[in-house]
């Protein structure tokens, strides 16, 4: 058996690296601030949420054999776990939410750490929004036999349970690493909602493949969505430059009890009405007043 070494001298590796360099520090030079910086890590996140979910449902996602006696040292030890490597990946993610001001970068190790006690303190509060989604399910899907079924096999609930943690760190201020899980969920599951959406509860998404839901999207209590819903942005405002304004509210506000069928569309910054109910593929560019009742046939008479 015989094996073929390349020589490296023959891929010109010393000019291909020397040209690499010049792009990375000179012709196309995108590092944040110039600097070289550790990035969160994807690897240390999913770690991270693995702990979370045992935490917060610890014979579901943590282990079976759990008893009366050993759950709270359980939960105990794997928060502490969690806590102490999501406090690291905050510290890393700071960097890129700090406005270009380093200033305070000295100490960027006792803000991760206050910020992660910060979201410690949520968790009972995010763990009584993610037990309301699962009722919703409950009650709004007639082929669900139990709340394990629920937990382990409903993606539209994984996904829900992904963002209620996202929701929690973004609004503390770590918007990277909650946009960061965010994209995990979506790879996991197929459902695209941004962390900054703000979301009521009683939150439900029946077979959840292709739901998007955008960063000002704004939901009321027990909204129930199902697959390829698009809760999306009708047009992207500019400055008077021509660059794209960040932040500005430009998806729908559902309020409360609002059900939306398979594969719609609803663009832009208006409001479905309480109670209202849109059919499915729907494209929807107006606001409807409550108890409203939309379907494709409506929109296309328009």
């Amino acid at each position: 058996m015989s094996t073929h070494h390349l020589i490296p001298s023959s891929f010109n590796l010393s000019q291909v690296v020397g040209e690499l360099r010049r792009s990375r520090e000179e012709t196309h030079k995108i590092r944040h601030l110039g600097r070289v910086r550790e990035l969160p890590s994807r690897e240390a996140l999913e770690e991270i949420l693995a702990d979370l979910f045992a935490s917060l449902f610890p014979t579901h996602y943590g282990r079976a054999d759990l008893t009366d006696e050993s759950i709270d040292y359980f939960v105990g030890n794997v928060l502490s776990v969690a806590l102490n490597k999501l406090s690291e990946q905050i510290r890393r993610g700071l960097y890129f939410s700090s406005n270009g001001n380093l200033e305070g970068e000295h100490r960027f190790d006792a803000l991760a750490e206050k910020l992660t006690s910060q979201f410690a303190a949520q968790l009972p509060a995010i763990r009584a929004l993610i037990v309301s989604d699962i009722r919703a399910a409950m009650s709004g899907d007639p082929a669900a036999t139990s709340v394990s079924e629920i937990l382990l096999c409903y993606p539209g609930v994984n996904a829900a349970i992904h963002y209620r943690i996202a929701h929690a760190l973004y609004q503390l201020g770590a918007p990277l690493l909650a946009r960061f899980i965010s994209e995990i969920a979506h790879s996991r599951t197929g459902v695209d909602i941004h962390p900054g959406a703000q979301i009521g509860e009683g939150f439900f998404i029946d077979h959840g493949t292709g739901v998007v839901i955008g960063q000002t999207a704004i939901l009321g209590k027990n909204i129930r969505l199902y697959q390829a819903v698009t809760l999306g942005a009708k047009r992207f405002p500019e400055d008077d430059e021509g660059n794209l304004i960040k932040g500005a509210e430009r998806h729908p506000i559902l309020e409360d009890d609002v059900v939306i069928y398979a594969g719609a569309t609803v663009l832009g910054r208006i409001t479905i009405g309480a109670r209202s109910t849109i059919g499915g593929n729907v494209w929807l560019t107006k606001s409807v007043p409550p108890d409203s009742n939309i379907s494709q046939a409506q929109t296309l008479g328009h």
